[in-house]
């Protein structure tokens, strides 16, 4: 009995470090946590059984080794299906979306909300928890916090969104504290009784990291992101497995990057921006299309690049500008940052589909890497990622610690 409790206390230290393995999908089996934590295969079993016991992830109690495989078979690993979840919403352009976020990067439940974005902050973002809210209802499911996405580079430690352009927010609305105040006066609460902790982060920086841990980017070392949704063009660095915000959270704001010198005026009062050459509206534009209200300016992008790229030669040469325009600037963040790998979102992903040699032709002609072997250029594979990035912040403190976030002694 002593040294059972004594292995378990040697290995509560491991329980963060292992939930984060489970959660990221690189520790399938108890031998491979074992082999990944560095302890014992009685230790890693101890932390395995304490992470069952707190509903956060499953063991399977019956393991099968593969036909002609040596020695014990390995217990398989993986989130407990009726664990917890975080709630997640993202607020953009054309109204907002809230989600139910499990571990595991698994969405439970999603419900979205199209809206007409006012200049008050606090009224989308009480919808959206609302929103939240029902859906917790719904599914009877115990909340450990909330993320939520913005179009805007959030400043840290304050939570304020300092340049809403696509959206009518004043400059340093202050997103998380409206955040936290909407949640506690849905009454959402944690399992100890008490309000759940909300965090606010920008929705392609959170895509980007929801992107490495579970989708496009898995492996990468540094990871650089590009993304357009509804409005603009966002990007995102991850650099060792963590986000680059820079000194004020303004960094990679790739949005701004001149591609076009003779081009249209710019919101930040340059020409030629990234944001206004290759988002949904310059698409559109450059196809001869009028956006229309029925849905969003991504979804008519994306209808129209799918249904008429094959037959219509004005849809084929606005996705020709917009690659080149995309190329130009992604060799200009390559020459600067080096990554190991390039991950395209929103419409971009729709692109690179579209003709992914152009795109890598461009990149590799204007980008002193890029001739000298390449960097790999990937869509990104989640739905929703920003929605689940979003809920990687709320996830955040369970994978530092899973026995304070629970309120364990």
């Amino acid at each position: 009995m002593t040294q059972t409790r004594t292995r378990l206390e040697r290995g509560r230290s491991a329980l963060g470090p292992a939930l984060a393995l489970v959660h990221t999908g690189r520790a399938p089996t108890r031998a491979v946590l074992t082999s990944e934590l560095g302890v014992t295969r009685a230790t890693a079993g101890a932390v395995a059984a304490e992470l069952e016991a707190l509903g956060l992830i499953q063991v399977d109690s019956r393991p099968l080794g593969a036909a002609g495989a040596q020695g014990r078979p390995s217990h398989r690993l993986s989130i407990a299906p009726h664990g917890p979840v975080a709630l997640a919403a993202q607020v953009h352009a054309d109204g907002f979306r809230a989600a139910l976020v499990g571990l595991g990067g698994q969405t439970v439940a999603t419900a979205p909300g199209c809206m007409t974005v006012p200049a008050d902050p606090a009224h989308v973002i009480d919808a959206v928890v609302e929103a939240g809210a029902r859906l917790l209802r719904e599914t009877g499911r115990r909340c450990v916090g909330a993320g939520l996405a913005v179009p805007s580079a959030v400043a840290e430690p304050e939570g304020t969104a300092l340049n809403p352009l696509h959206i009518a927010w004043p400059a340093g609305a202050p997103v998380r504290e409206l955040f936290n105040r909407s949640l506690a006066a849905a009454g959402i609460r944690g399992g100890d009784g008490e309000p759940v902790t909300g965090f606010a982060g920008n929705d392609v920086n959170l895509a980007a990291l929801a992107e490495h841990r579970h989708g496009a980017g898995g492996g990468a070392q540094h990871l650089l992101c590009v993304a357009t949704g509804h409005r603009g063009v966002g990007g995102a660095l991850v650099l060792d497995g963590r986000l680059h915000t820079g000194s004020a959270g303004l960094a990679l704001e790739v949005g701004h990057l001149t591609v076009n010198p003779e081009g249209p005026p710019c919101h930040c009062g340059s020409r030629g921006c990234l944001d206004i050459e290759a988002d949904p509206l310059a698409f559109l534009t450059a196809a001869g299309r009028e956006p229309g209200p029925e849905v969003s300016l991504l979804q008519q992008a994306r209808d129209l690049l799918r249904e008429e790229y094959a037959t219509a030669p004005s849809v084929r040469a606005a996705t020709e500008q917009l690659i080149d325009r995309l190329g130009l600037g992604l060799a200009g963040l390559v020459n600067i940052l080096n990554p190991d790998r390039i991950i395209l979102g929103g419409l971009h992903r729709e692109l690179l589909e579209a003709d992914p040699e152009r795109l890598r032709a461009v990149v590799a002609e204007r980008s002193l890497w890029g001739r000298s072997g390449g960097v790999p250029i990937l869509p990104c594979t989640l739905d929703h990622n920003s929605l689940v990035g979003a809920a990687e912040l709320a996830w955040q403190p369970m994978l530092d610690d899973p026995l304070a976030a629970l309120g364990v002694g």
